[in-house]
């Protein structure tokens, strides 16, 4: 499970098992969410957060998070905003509404992607078996989101607390993904038991 920072927006879809379930690492499917790509500068910032209901990070990697809405840091003029799957035509109109004419481009992306939410005291070796990033705390604190490659696969990763990450990909990538990632775990398993210890 996601830790209190996403937890009332990123959930475990009920409708799904578990991909994996070990003691020191799980793999949800996560539930369906409204996913919005956001590309401006200047003064539609700020008014696109008072429309989604939390400010834009402008820190690179960094997240801003409140009830049930998260705004993902993607580049210097790019956002990725999360809501409700139910919520989507009340967002882009709350946050069309406050931004009236200035430049922007705010696109639904819901059916693009995916995510599962990986977790547990190995999250980080798992995450570690495709991608090469330093997810040390001090190097990766929660809050922190990055795009990045798992293996051959464009993939987005936020920590959302000190062993839960959330891995979203493309529709048509996360078979890929979530296989390697639980081939991976099944092999750390098992590790200790070919070793003796």
């Amino acid at each position: 499970m996601p830790d209190p920072l996403a937890s009332d927006l990123i959930s475990p879809d009920a409708g799904e098992a578990p991909l994996l379930n070990f003691a020191s690492v799980s793999i949800l499917k996560a539930a369906p969410l409204t996913r919005l790509s956001f590309r401006a500068r200047g003064a539609a910032l700020e008014k696109a957060g008072e429309g989604l209901g939390v400010p834009l990070p402008d820190t690179p990697l960094s997240s801003q998070t409140a009830d049930k809405r998260a705004a993902l840091w993607m580049g210097p003029d790019e956002w990725t905003l999360l809501a409700p799957e139910d919520d989507v035509h009340a967002v882009v109109e709350a946050i069309e509404g406050k931004l009236g004419g200035e430049p922007h481009a705010l696109v639904d992306i819901s059916d693009r992607s995916e995510a599962v939410i990986v977790s547990g005291e190995k999250a980080v070796w798992l995450l570690n078996t495709g991608v090469f990033v330093d997810f040390a705390p001090e190097a990766f604190p929660v809050g922190n989101v990055t795009r990045t490659v798992f293996h051959k696969s464009p993939v987005m990763i936020w920590r959302t607390g000190p062993d839960s990450f959330v891995v979203e990909a493309w529709v048509s990538f996360m078979d890929y993904v979530t296989g390697l990632l639980v081939h991976s775990a099944r092999e750390l398993e098992a590790w200790p038991l070919s070793t003796g210890n």
